[in-house]
């Protein structure tokens, strides 16, 4: 770790906070419609992995993928103008916060339905592989996703096909408001990928280090050695499954025990700890952070809305 690398880390995870926190804020003051899903917790597991890839690779997100597109390289004020669903988004705001979407940082698309990333990921790896093309395809899901008929299917299609795949599982312990223990005779995900002859490993998703080191490390393999990958990044989410969600399934005492491992501060606290930043480097970080979501804000709420003339603009079928 050199500090133009944790500079890098930090900064996404300080951006992706403060993103979600401004879209959890503005939700409820009416300015934002529909529904979001924020991942403010998570914020290592998506940075992470996504600086862990290159820009050329392809990256499918889940519901919860603000941080995700965020970390991956989207503009993050067209990705706000998006939310507040205005004309200058990265969609056209047709998107919305479910289906944000860039082809031109490799972020394929997030997707409002529970386990799809698997398979699209998995037909752009085959892309990538009968064009002799040295990228891979990340595809993110939750653990909610590993109980549903397209995780096993896509497992075993990659498999077989030997696809350069990378299945991020971060695993934050509840689907919807269900916790797995109730719905997984083994709570060990990284065994789902033993019938499948698959290499997977566990790791804590909230040291960004070791996010990061672990998906680079992959990667690597993948591109020596074409085969798919699953990682399960161990994590929680402090916020709600959705922004209507009231956390009554969880106890106050589980919540804060998690804040404790807060992945920003602490990988600042260890950052700092060993001389690669200091406190003024990590605050100045900060107010970066703060000065970038202002402006984005004061992007989308200046835009203008999409005109109703326009609605089929952008829409295809074939």
């Amino acid at each position: 770790m050199n500090k133009e690398l944790a500079s890098r880390l930090l900064l996404k995870m300080m951006l992706i906070r403060r993103f979600e926190e401004n879209v959890q804020y503005y939700f409820t003051l009416g300015m934002i419609h529909g529904t979001c899903h924020l991942c403010i917790g998570e914020e290592a597991t998506a940075a992470g992995t996504c600086l862990a890839l290159e820009k050329d690779d392809d990256m499918f997100a889940t519901h919860r993928g603000h941080g995700a597109a965020i970390a991956k390289g989207i503009d993050i004020r067209r990705m706000m103008a998006e939310i507040f669903g205005r004309s200058t988004g990265v969609c056209k705001g047709l998107g919305g916060s479910m289906h944000i979407a860039d082809k031109d940082v490799g972020v394929l698309g997030a997707n409002g339905i529970v386990g799809p990333s698997m398979a699209l990921a998995c037909g752009a790896a085959m892309a990538h592989k009968m064009r002799g093309e040295k990228r891979v395809a990340a595809a993110f899901f939750g653990d909610g996703a590993t109980n549903e008929g397209i995780f096993h299917e896509s497992m075993n299609l990659a498999s077989i096909w030997k696809l350069p795949v990378l299945f991020i599982c971060t695993n934050n312990t509840y689907g919807m408001s269900t916790h797995i223990s109730k719905v997984m005779a083994d709570t060990e995900i990284e065994h789902r990928a033993i019938p499948f002859k698959m290499k997977a490993c566990t790791i804590d998703g909230n040291d960004a280090e070791l996010v990061y080191e672990t998906v680079r490390a992959a990667r690597a393999e993948i591109l020596e050695d074409p085969q798919p990958i699953l990682i399960v990044e161990n994590t929680y989410r402090i916020s709600g499954h959705s922004k209507s969600d009231g956390n009554l399934y969880r106890t106050k005492e589980e919540i804060s025990a998690w804040k404790e491992k807060d992945p920003i501060r602490t990988f600042a606290g260890r950052m700092e700890a060993q001389g690669i930043l200091t406190k003024a480097e990590t605050d100045a970080l900060w107010a970066e952070a703060d000065e970038k979501i202002r402006a984005a804000v004061d992007f989308a709420t200046q835009s203008p809305y999409p005109k109703v003339e326009d609605l089929y603009d952008s829409v295809y079928a074939e």
